[in-house]
């Protein structure tokens, strides 16, 4: 039987928005699940169920009669063992399909070579999480998980300054020449990515999935605000290296949150890191999603607009 009825747990998030909204564009009967306490608002067309995110029992109830759930609520939540007792959960409501909070990288190309090692690290627990879905899987036949990353966030990215762009500001800064190709995704993308991965329940059984909206750099993303905003931005020079160097003495400090930001632009950014995730190992065609994107004016053009920079 397909997929019809989806619980978002963090609906009213960044990513949850998302989700949840393309969710409904597809088709799905989407309920959020939200804290007690929570004072978050939701569309008509949204169900709402209230539960203690931290009970089993209170999950279970909350998840009566859903085909999957997608765990969308914040990083912390994720990766400190929060997404445990709404798998258990997920498990004891009969719930066939679980999208856990793996939005980002596929955390298994850290593991491939040295300079994803540290990034690998911060995300430890994360990982965990991921480990436990997958054992709570293979030893319930009935239940079943898809991961899917996304890469960088391409709108939040730049709300947020992760990209090196402010364009309110019209600044930007730069991490060695500029030129390293890396891959991104907006928010609306990645609620098209879950929703996608559902409808594509046999194909995606299992399975971690990666979809990319965008190869760019970060040049060729400052010359298309420039020439959309008709400005020149004042742009600093960084060196990874030292990025590097910064991002270590943190960690020494027990400051992993701070380093985090740090190994993520090492990541994405050094000359010669060639961490793009190339068009021949994304799902974009097997779920029905456009293939990449090289230009990313169209896309700046949409974010200028709708955030009134």
């Amino acid at each position: 039987m397909a997929i019809k009825t989806v619980a978002v747990v963090g609906a009213s998030g960044n990513v949850g928005k998302a989700v949840a909204q393309a969710l409904l564009d597809s088709g799905f009967a989407v309920t959020a699940i939200t804290r007690p306490t929570s004072t978050s608002t939701f569309p008509s067309s949204i169900s709402v169920r209230r539960a203690d995110v931290t009970s089993v029992s209170d999950l279970t109830a909350a998840l009566a009669g859903q085909d999957a759930v997608v765990a969308a609520s914040a990083t912390e939540f994720v990766v400190a063992g929060g997404q445990d007792p709404l798998i258990d959960a997920a498990v004891a409501a009969g719930v066939k399909r679980f999208v856990p909070g793996e939005f980002g990288h596929d955390l298994k190309r850290f593991e491939r070579v040295p300079e994803g090692k540290t990034l690998g690290m911060l995300l430890g627990a994360k990982a965990k999480a991921a480990q436990y879905l997958v054992e709570k899987a293979e030893a319930n036949p009935g239940f079943s998980w898809t991961g899917v990353g996304t890469s960088m966030f391409f709108d939040w990215g730049l709300d947020f300054g992760v990209l090196g762009v402010l364009a309110k500001e019209r600044k930007a800064t730069i991490f060695d020449s500029g030129d390293e190709v890396w891959s991104t995704s907006s928010l609306p993308f990645v609620g098209r990515a879950v929703a996608q991965a559902l409808k594509h329940e046999e194909e995606t059984k299992n399975k971690f999935v990666e979809v990319v909206e965008f190869q760019t750099t970060q040049n060729e993303l400052v010359k298309a605000f420039e020439e959309e905003l008709g400005a020149k931005f004042t742009v600093t020079h960084v060196k990874t290296a030292d990025v590097e160097k910064e991002g270590q003495e943190k960690i020494a400090k027990g400051d992993y949150g701070g380093a985090f930001v740090g190994f993520l632009h090492l990541w994405a950014f050094t000359d010669g890191g060639n961490h793009a995730v190339p068009d021949s190992e994304t799902a974009n065609k097997l779920l029905g999603l456009p293939e990449p994107q090289k230009d990313v004016r169209a896309a700046v053009k949409e974010y200028v607009q709708s955030r009134g920079v």
